[in-house]
């Protein structure tokens, strides 16, 4: 996904999974001898594991888990249409080995994982207090954990966020989802103050000017205790 006009505010996508139904019961001990790059130990895992290894391909980087059902989990690939097209090659690996496939392949996305920056730099020991569904340690973890609940289209939305104004963004199902949420966080932070809107700008426009309103004071004493879990 490219990013935002704006390069101080931006979203890309890293990380693309998908499950697939390819319809075919697969004999899992034969296609660990006939695949190369394939790993399959069920002793202590069901699946087999097969990785592309062909540059050529603009998937070059995906994964797969293959079940004996049928069911393919595949990963490693930076958008949607890129994981359908892993999905069709893996089943055309299977095919040239002997496995027939005759269906239509049912291919869902699971998750999508994104990196960005809502445009500025964020006060994580404030956050932590202005938000709920927050989880923030920092002696363990430098990123504040936010979780979207109650927003009905991005309920499954949970974000990384640093105080150098980066954020990743994991649990979308499409690449609106993940614009829509980028947006959605910086309408929030600027509600309570933790960003200004005229410095966060979308677009190469030059924004309006806005004259100064009087800032509502912040917590300045911060125990320890602003970094547990609200």
């Amino acid at each position: 996904m490219a990013p935002e006009v704006d390069k101080r505010v931006w979203s890309k996508t890293q990380n693309v999974v998908v499950s697939a139904n390819i319809f075919a019961k697969l004999p899992l001990e034969k296609l660990a001898v006939l695949l190369d790059n394939s790993d399959y130990t069920p002793e202590t895992f069901p699946g087999l594991i097969y990785k592309v290894q062909d540059e050529s391909f603009s998937f070059n980087k995906a994964s797969y888990l293959l079940f004996s059902s049928g069911r393919v989990i595949c990963t490693g690939t930076k958008s949607i249409k890129h994981a359908r097209d892993a999905v069709r090659h893996v089943i055309d690996d299977l095919k040239e080995v002997g496995i027939e496939i005759t269906k239509k392949p049912e291919i869902k996305v699971q998750n999508m994982v994104a990196s960005g920056s809502v445009g500025g730099r964020l006060n994580l020991n404030e956050i932590v207090f202005l938000f709920d569904n927050t989880e923030y340690e920092p002696e363990q973890f430098p990123g504040l954990v936010y979780k979207l609940k109650g927003e009905e289209v991005l309920q499954n939305i949970t974000f990384l966020l640093f105080g150098t104004g980066k954020i990743v963004i994991t649990g979308a199902r499409s690449e609106k989802q993940i614009k829509d949420s980028v947006k959605f966080l910086r309408a929030q932070l600027i509600e309570v103050g933790e960003l200004d809107k005229k410095t966060t700008k979308t677009t190469k426009e030059k924004p309006a000017k806005v004259e100064k309103t009087e800032k509502v004071d912040k917590p300045t004493n911060v125990d320890s205790k602003s970094n547990s879990t609200r």
